[in-house]
């Protein structure tokens, strides 16, 4: 996909943004180069975990009413000109075969989902189609990944950002590339020389990440075995799950709740990573926070000092592995197109932004702070002084309704 550069996209857009527990619906008054966004106003709905493994029919009817439900608040500050239909661009973070800006066929469930019928289907299909049964009057002119619209939305307000990073219940990245570095590319080149790659790296896997015991088992057990290692590794929806595993491992082996094995530590994913981040974030000196959460999750009433640091250096060891294998993952790209150190003839490196977005990267801050450290450690004081991490919240949202507007049917007639 190629980014465009012109920045004068203006009128009401919508955005749907599809990609873990939770899904947002947006919409944004562009105005145009001087004023970009006029205004922006957002919804999060939660995803009931039944729809996230029932038919698709049940999950994109769910989703069409929230967003029909939304349309209706529409103030009077957003103008649709008469006559014309509302505009959307979705945001659908899942592995996509895209067929065209506006369709594309899902290739696989990720994230704890698995959904019948849709392997194959076109995603925008799905939605244009409960979107009718709701009797929403909306067309989607754009179908994004998260990481093509962060970085869309993230180079929209920063021309010198050359990569997009989601951090979230699943994690991804997308950079820009020169075209000619582009094997498979055929055709003409765009005009640009430039084009988005939507690296899917959450899939990655290799005999050189470090995959303990817990890992593999979590791996075997998950709704997708063998599949999206790296994501297992770092993403929001699985550290919980291993700092829960290896909590259970010490209860069986070292008694480390007492002589019973709460029962509560037994059920999977029991343990989100949230708490984990609260845990973590503890810094009372008798980790009071702590100990509140494990009585909430695990049902152990007391627990002494001493569990309370076992539990929190846990989540510490689980997180800085999880941050600096993220770290790492960026550092590849810059590698790739070469902002990983200064210029050999002497000039200045150029201002290199790395957009991130998604909650984990948000909210959990011993986490996000590692992945940054990891970073300037790798790139070393100088190069890294150039490059900058840049949270682009809701990044992949403004960037959907930015690609709705340049790929709009009205287009031509402005």
């Amino acid at each position: 996909m190629e980014l465009s550069r012109a920045g004068d996209e203006h009128g009401l857009f919508y955005a749907l943004d599809l990609g873990g527990t939770n899904f947002r619906v947006l919409r944004v008054q562009l105005g145009g180069r001087e004023k970009r966004v006029v205004k922006q106003q957002y919804e999060e709905v939660s995803i009931p975990p039944h729809l996230m493994v029932g038919t698709s029919m049940e999950l994109f009817d769910f989703i069409a009413a929230a967003l029909a439900k939304f349309v209706d608040t529409e103030g009077e500050d957003f103008h649709l000109p008469e006559g014309r239909q509302r505009e959307l661009g979705f945001t659908f973070s899942f592995p996509v075969n895209q067929t065209s800006i506006s369709s594309g066929t899902l290739i696989k469930w990720t994230k704890g989902f698995s959904v019948n019928g849709m392997v194959g289907e076109d995603v925008v299909s799905e939605l244009s189609k409960a979107m009718e049964r709701q009797g929403l009057d909306m067309k989607v002119t754009a179908l994004v990944n998260d990481t093509v619209g962060t970085l869309a939305g993230g180079r929209y307000m920063d021309n010198d950002v050359v990569a997009a990073v989601i951090l979230g219940t699943g994690t991804n990245a997308a950079y820009v590339e020169h075209a000619n570095a582009i094997p498979k590319w055929t055709g003409l080149l765009p005009k640009s020389g430039n084009m988005v790659i939507n690296t899917e790296w959450g899939s990655f896997k290799s005999e050189k990440l470090p995959l303990s015991e817990y890992d593999k088992a979590m791996d075997f057990e998950s709704l997708n075995p063998g599949e999206q290692i790296y994501e297992k590794l770092i993403s929001g929806m699985y550290l919980g799950e291993i700092v829960r595993r290896i909590l259970l491992k010490l209860a069986h082996d070292a008694s480390l709740f007492g002589d019973v094995v709460p029962s509560k530590l037994e059920q999977p994913f029991v343990l989100r990573t949230p708490d984990m981040s609260a845990m973590h974030h503890d810094s009372s000196h008798d980790l009071k926070i702590l100990g509140a959460k494990l009585k909430d999750i695990v049902g152990v009433a007391d627990t002494s000092l001493e569990v309370r640091y076992i539990t929190r250096h846990i989540c510490d060891l689980v997180a800085e592995r999880g941050a600096r294998l993220a770290a790492a993952g960026i550092y590849s790209i810059l590698k790739k197109v070469g902002r990983d150190k200064l210029p050999i003839n002497g000039s200045k490196m150029p201002r290199t932004v790395i957009a991130l977005d998604g909650g984990l990267y948000e909210h959990y801050k011993k986490f996000s702070s590692c992945v940054e450290a990891t970073l300037t450690d790798l790139l070393g004081e100088e190069a890294s002084s150039s490059v900058v991490a840049k949270l682009a919240n809701d990044g992949s949202g403004i960037g959907a309704a930015l690609l709705a507007a340049s790929h709009s049917q009205y287009a031509e007639v402005d």
